[in-house]
C-alpha cells in the first residue's frame, strides 16, 4: 500500500510527486514509474537500487545475515526438510502436507528420464567444452522435445515445465559429466533420493555398481537446498527478463544458467578451487594472507565474504556442518589442497583483519571443498549450482508470468554523438 509520498526538486521544473510503497519487510521503495511521462527517468548501473518486481519468494536482509523463502529461515529449512520441501515450498508457496510432499515426490521422480534422442544431441559437443556450455545447449533444447508444456499462458503447461526442469537438471548434468570423460550415460533411478540419485548417475558405471552413502546423499541435498534460490540475482533477474518477452520456460532457463556461468556469479565455487591450487602449498599460506590484505595486491582470497551478505553467510554455517560430515565420512584430511581450504578457514574465524571487515567464509568455500572431497571435477561446480538454483528460476518465472507484467526494456543514458551527417563524396 502507498501511504507515503517522496517530492523530487529539479532547478527549473515543478516539483514531482512519487508514491513510496512499503512491502512486508525490508526498505520502502519509491515508485519512479511516472518519471517518463515527465521526460525524466533514472540511472542505475546495475540495477542496485532498483526494485525490477514485486516478490513473494525470497527476502534477504544483508546486514543481519538473513535469508528467507516464503518466510522460513534457511538454516531451518536445510535442516528440517529437504531440497523437494523446498522446491515445492518455491513453487506453491507452502511446505507441503505428507500426501502433498508424497505426491510431489512421485511426479518428480517419474520425470527423470529424457528424450532417448537427446543422447545424440549431446554429439555434436567436444569431449572438452566447458560442461556449463553444454548445459545452455541441452536445457535450451528441452523445448524442441516437450511441444506439449510451451504454452506459457496455460497453468498446466506451466506446472509442467516446472516439473521437467526440476525433475530433469539432474539426469543432464550427469550426462554433461559423463560425456566429458567419455563413459556411458546412467540412466537415472526412482528409488533414490534427489541427492543420491544424482550420485549415482554422476559416479555408477556398468563395471562397478556406485554405492550411494546416506551421509553424502544428503550433503547434495543440503548444497541444493541452500543454493535454491537468492532472490534478485543475475541470473534470476536474465530469467525474469526473458521471460517478461513471452519466451517458453527452457529458454527461459538456459537464459538463467547462462548467466550463472560468469566467474562473477556461479563460478565463485570453481574460483575457490583455483585459489587453492595457486597457493599450492600450506607452506605459502602466510604469503597469500599479506598479499591478500595488501590494498595495492591485485590478489584477493576467493570464498570469502559476500557482495550481499555484510555479516555471517546464513548459508555458511550450515554448508560448513556438512563440509565437515562429508570430510568425516570420506576421510580425505590428507588432500593437499583441502588442508589449505581447512588452515585458511581457520585464519580467517580468528585472524582479526579478516574479523573486523566481516570476511567470513561463504557458501562457495564450503560447497568447493566439498565438491573437491566428492571427486566432482572443478569445471562442474557451476552446473551443481545450477541444478540447485532451478527451483528458485521456476518460482520467480511462473510468479512473473501468472501476474501481470510487461516486457523488460531498461533505459539508457547516451553519452554518443550527437546527429551528424556522412560527408558526401
Amino acid at each position: 500500500m502507498t501511504d507515503k509520498t517522496a517530492k523530487l526538486v529539479i532547478e527549473g521544473r515543478d516539483p514531482i510527486e512519487l508514491p513510496v510503497h512499503s512491502g512486508t519487510m525490508g526498505p520502502d521503495v519509491v515508485d519512479v514509474r511516472s518519471l517518463t511521462a515527465n521526460g525524466l527517468f533514472t540511472y542505475d548501473p546495475g540495477f542496485v537500487s532498483t526494485a525490477s518486481c514485486e516478490s513473494e519468494i525470497t527476502y534477504i536482509d544483508g546486514d543481519q545475515g538473513v535469508l528467507l523463502h516464503r518466510g522460513y529461515p534457511i538454516d531451518q529449512l536445510a535442516n528440517k526438510a529437504d531440497y523437494l520441501d523446498v522446491c515445492y515450498l518455491l513453487l506453491y508457496g507452502d511446505l507441503p502436507s505428507a500426501d502433498q510432499k508424497k505426491e510431489f515426490q512421485h511426479v518428480i521422480s517419474h520425470h527423470t528420464m529424457v528424450h532417448e534422442q537427446m543422447r545424440q544431441f549431446f554429439q555434436g559437443f567436444r569431449r572438452d567444452s566447458h560442461p556449463m556450455a553444454i548445459m545452455v545447449g541441452v536445457v535450451g533444447a528441452l523445448s524442441a522435445f516437450y511441444h506439449d508444456s510451451l504454452d506459457i499462458t496455460n497453468e498446466r503447461h506451466r506446472e509442467v515445465a516446472a516439473h521437467r526442469l526440476i525433475s530433469k537438471m539432474p539426469t543432464l548434468a550427469a550426462m554433461t559429466y559423463k560425456y566429458s570423460i567419455g563413459q556411458p550415460f546412467v540412466y537415472p533411478r526412482n528409488d533414490l533420493s534427489y541427492g543420491g540419485n544424482f550420485l549415482h548417475m554422476m559416479f555408477s558405471s556398468p563395471a562397478q555398481e556406485y554405492q550411494v552413502s546416506p551421509t553424502l546423499a544428503r550433503a547434495m541435498d543440503k548444497i541444493f537446498t541452500l543454493h535454491a534460490d537468492h532472490e534478485q540475482n543475475a541470473s534470476t533477474s536474465t530469467v525474469r527478463l526473458a521471460g517478461s518477452s513471452g519466451a517458453n520456460p527452457f529458454a527461459c532457463i538456459a537464459a538463467g544458467i547462462a548467466a550463472l556461468w560468469g566467474p562473477a556469479h556461479g563460478g565463485a565455487n570453481e574460483a575457490v578451487l583455483t585459489m587453492l591450487e595457486e597457493i599450492g602449498d600450506e607452506s605459502r599460506i602466510e604469503e597469500f594472507i599479506a598479499r591478500a590484505k595488501d590494498k595495492d595486491d591485485p590478489f584477493r582470497l576467493m570464498g570469502f565474504g559476500h557482495r550481499v551478505y555484510k555479516n555471517y553467510d546464513p548459508r555458511a554455517k550450515v554448508m560448513k556442518e556438512t563440509c565437515d560430515e562429508v570430510l568425516s565420512e570420506l576421510g580425505v584430511g590428507n588432500d593437499p589442497l583441502l588442508k589449505i581450504a581447512m588452515r585458511l578457514e581457520k585464519i580467517a574465524l580468528e585472524d582479526e583483519y579478516f574479523i573486523e571487515k566481516k570476511l567470513y567464509p561463504n557458501v562457495d568455500f564450503y560447497s568447493g571443498i566439498i565438491f573437491k572431497a566428492l571427486g566432482i571435477p572443478t569445471d562442474m561446480f557451476t552446473v551443481l549450482f545450477a541444478v540447485g538454483r532451478t527451483p528458485g528460476w521456476i518460482a520467480h518465472w511462473k510468479e512473473m508470468i501468472s501476474g501481470a507484467y510487461r516486457i523488460g526494456r531498461p533505459r539508457q543514458l547516451y553519452k554518443g554523438h550527437t546527429q551528424r551527417d556522412v560527408p558526401g563524396k
